[in-house]
């Protein structure tokens, strides 16, 4: 009986091992030469994240991005959020809830999701709330409040490296290895790969 179980368990760790090492990846690299999976502008990425709350305990965090800009290897995220109602600010409109995670990745495409720009949306202070200047300049907010920060030109100057390096991952890592490695600048103006803040992709949408 123990003979069996163990064999069991033995059978059970190949298939999980094979499944993680080999199919994953090969599915994963066969979907990114699909038009509806490709990394390029305006991409959608998906990343469940293990953060931590505050405790010894872990929790997941569900994150959606925009591909804002793509510079060799270097690709810019935005994440995508929600504005608050005016009056009503609620955290649950930085963040996804499970369910509204998975929910995104079938309708997302359906959204309206308006592009701001940074001083635009900070102008009369982090409000994060919908406020008639952002309605005037962006009307599409009144259909939805979801949104992303839109790159000005002074953001995409990669001579800055301290402003430049921010939300900014590697193309081929991303690729090849389905992970969000960040860019960053540490000791010096140049920058690393920062592995041990490495995050899985779960889905690429277009």
């Amino acid at each position: 009986m123990k003979k069996l179980l163990l064999i069991s368990i033995l059978v059970l760790a190949v298939f999980y091992a094979f499944r993680e090492i080999v199919y994953k990846p090969y599915m994963w690299k066969k979907a990114m030469n699909t038009p509806e999976h490709r990394l390029q502008m305006g991409s959608f990425l998906f990343s469940k994240q293990t953060g931590s709350n505050g405790s010894q305990s872990s929790q997941f965090n569900y994150l959606i991005f925009k591909v804002v800009e793509i510079n060799g290897d270097y690709v810019r995220l935005s994440p995508i959020r929600q504005l608050s109602e005016k009056g009503k600010l609620k955290s649950s409109d930085f963040s996804f809830t499970r369910d509204t995670y998975h929910s995104l990745k079938l309708n997302i495409k359906k959204l309206t999701i308006t592009p701001i720009l940074r001083n635009d949306l900070y102008k009369e202070g982090a409000t994060y709330t919908v406020n008639d200047y952002l309605l005037n300049k962006y009307p599409s907010l009144k259909k939805s409040r979801y949104y992303y920060e839109e790159l000005s030109e002074s953001e995409k100057n990669i001579h800055s490296p301290a402003e430049y390096f921010t939300l900014v991952y590697s193309k081929e890592k991303i690729i090849e290895k389905r992970k969000l490695i960040p860019w960053i600048i540490n000791n010096s103006d140049k920058p690393e790969l920062a592995k041990s803040l490495s995050q899985k992709v779960s889905l690429i949408l277009n």
